[in-house]
């Protein structure tokens, strides 16, 4: 997305993801195929339209992140800020745990990258983003796409990704209300008993095997967490309604959806999903549910791959 010299319409898509998948806390992310797709061109003053989820937020200038984040990048790398009219189409849900804030942060350092001639590369764009989010595992995994497991230290976000199995479905379900990030932190503790943090290290390397090895079967228990789930049940009731299902009508794994509140259910490949959706419904009453597949990642619908390495 760099190089580009006639500040040329852009058109980009990035994936909804599900960060922390279980024990993978602030260190895995699985881009999901429920998009924001980013429409942009040159004007003589900032205009914005939004259509799908939450547009009331989507479709203000003020205080939007994507447009905030846009003309703070060209500000920081000393580029004047080029009036764009954006065109916006929301499948994220916002506030749910669906990566939305991630992608609107990557949306806007990619049009500053464009409209800007930045030259960043795609490093560089995770690294600035990552670096806004303050925790890389979402954006790595929208960039990128897939499995991604991700790591920040002060100068650079360190990726590995991988596909898992494309056919895998993955059920998103979705509660009424949202949950800001900041609440679904601060009821984290400050400290861990030694057993837990052993749980989760061995079940984070679980995961990551059972997705490079494409083992469903390992699922159920490579997606079991004592760091931030228990915690955050208080808040994010639909889990504990949905955790005993697990292992049953074809659910390989359940877990938290980033901070909450919504749940992410990964399912067997002969799983009926009518009977997923009524089984849902009868331990979580009225939900939204979104049954998707696993993301490649974020790309530019008119040219090539925004995630190319």
């Amino acid at each position: 997305m760099s190089g580009a010299s006639h500040l040329s319409n852009i058109r980009l898509q990035l994936p909804a993801t599900s960060a922390n998948l279980g024990p993978g806390f602030d260190a895995i992310g699985l881009a999901m195929g429920i998009y924001l797709t980013v429409e942009a061109r040159q004007g003589s003053e900032f205009k914005l339209t939004a259509t799908g989820w939450n547009v009331d937020v989507c479709g203000r200038l003020e205080g939007n992140l994507i447009v905030d984040t846009y003309l703070d990048v060209l500000k920081q790398s000393g580029r004047p800020a080029v009036p764009l009219e954006i065109s916006l189409q929301n499948e994220i849900p916002l506030g749910m745990g669906c990566g939305s804030s991630a992608a609107a942060l990557l949306a806007g350092v990619a049009l500053a990258n464009h409209f800007g001639e930045i030259g960043m590369d795609s490093a560089g764009i995770v690294r600035e983003a990552s670096r806004r989010e303050g925790h890389p595992d979402n954006v790595a995994a929208c960039w990128l796409g897939g499995f991604t497991a991700s790591a920040q230290n002060q100068s650079e976000v360190l990726t590995a990704t991988f596909t898992g199995n494309p056919s895998w479905r993955i059920m998103l379900v979705v509660p009424e209300a949202g949950l800001a990030t900041s609440k679904a932190r601060a009821l984290l503790p400050e400290s861990y008993a030694k057993a837990d943090a052993i749980h989760n290290v061995q079940r984070t390397a679980l995961l990551v095997a059972a997705f490079a090895q494409r083992r469903l079967d390992l699922l159920r228990t490579a997606m079991e967490d004592r760091l931030h789930q228990p915690y955050r049940q208080q808040a994010c009731p639909l889990l504990a309604k949905l955790l005993p299902i697990s292992g049953t009508h074809g659910i390989a794994g359940i877990a938290l959806s980033g901070a909450g509140p919504s749940v992410l259910m990964i399912l067997e490949k002969d799983a009926s999903i009518q009977a997923v959706e009524a089984q849902v419904r009868a331990v979580a009453g009225p939900v939204e549910m979104m049954v998707t597949s696993i993301s490649r990642g974020a790309h530019e619908l008119s040219g090539g791959a925004a995630g190319e390495p």
